[in-house]
């Protein structure tokens, strides 16, 4: 990861017990090999409440993330948000960037920070809106070139337009590499015809999203990182937590696990190129989310766990 400005906060400790891992649980993403669970922003404030303390704790717990090995960080200017159970809107809040400068640049190396570009608060941005939002983006990381850019887009026909302008855009050295979000495969298939794609962000989850089922096919195929997200919340979407499930307790319960972390396993076992980036406030639930790469689902559980139905 390039830097473009010093802190002077202590150096970060990358192993612990819990990053032990098999080299199962890598994937190279871009050109880092990157741990399969990593950590998304999008729930850093928590359920309620603002102001300074939570960004310093949220700045303590993205320190604490990486010093258990996570080398992925998933975030976008509008994290981190809130929404209702069930809704697809938001409250964006707007200082996830801001606090993951503040708590890890200059950044480790061997270090993905992955960011989204597409939402503004008055709908999707035009192409030609989307320089001055990579721009913004550059500063306030306080990076030179961004490791990896996510085209997010709602409804639309053809993504080439706006793909092509963060394909230029790399090419002037401002992106490392691209990937999209919330798209089709005709979309996939659009981007590729631009430039290399190397991740895809789709909802996917236990008994959700599963009509992504076929694009996460076609990215095991082609060697492309599936990212998906909903991965814990499911069909509460933007309300966060954990809905309750039959089914996944039942295993969860036979692992000793939290619904959380079967919810994981499950998503780690659909490929190697599955990466998870669980978003939470907590300490605890980030270090139980990060020991789910260690949970190995027999036949058994993945049957009744395949089995449900959104």
């Amino acid at each position: 990861m390039q830097n473009s400005q010093i802190n002077t906060s202590l150096p970060l400790n990358l192993s612990s017990g819990i990053a032990e891992s098999k080299s199962g649980e890598f994937w190279q993403l871009g050109d880092v090999a990157v741990r399969r669970i990593g950590f998304g922003t999008k729930r850093l404030a928590g359920p309620g409440g603002d102001g300074a303390d939570l960004q310093e704790r949220a700045v303590a717990l993205l320190r604490h993330a990486v010093e258990l090995g996570v080398n992925h960080i998933d975030t976008a200017a509008f994290y981190p948000s809130r929404g209702g159970a069930g809704q697809t809107s938001f409250e964006s809040l707007d200082w996830a960037n801001d606090v993951i400068r503040r708590a890890l640049a200059p950044y480790p190396e061997e270090f993905v920070l992955a960011t989204k570009v597409g939402p503004t608060k008055d709908g999707l941005a035009r192409p030609d809106e989307l320089p001055a939002l990579v721009e913004r983006d550059l500063r306030a990381l306080g990076v030179d070139v961004l490791d990896l850019v996510n085209l997010r887009l709602h409804g639309m026909k053809s993504i080439a337009e706006h793909f092509g302008v963060l394909a230029e855009l790399q090419a002037k050295g401002m992106i490392r590499h691209l990937g999209v979000s919330n798209v089709r495969v005709e979309h996939l298939q659009q981007a590729r015809e631009i430039a290399p794609v190397v991740a895809v962000q789709n909802r996917y989850s236990v008994g959700f999203g599963r009509v992504n089922d076929e694009i996460l096919g076609l990215c095991g195929e082609l060697g492309i990182a599936f990212v998906p997200f909903f991965t814990l919340t499911a069909e509460s979407r933007e309300a966060g937590g954990v809905p309750e499930s039959a089914a996944v307790q039942e295993v969860a319960d036979r692992h000793g696990a939290t619904p959380a972390q079967i919810r994981l396993a499950w998503t780690l076992s659909r490929g190697a190129h599955v990466l998870a980036i669980p978003g939470t406030s907590s300490r605890q639930h980030l270090e139980e989310n990060l020991m789910a790469a260690g949970i190995t689902l027999s036949p058994g559980d993945l049957a009744v766990l395949d089995a449900v139905s959104g």
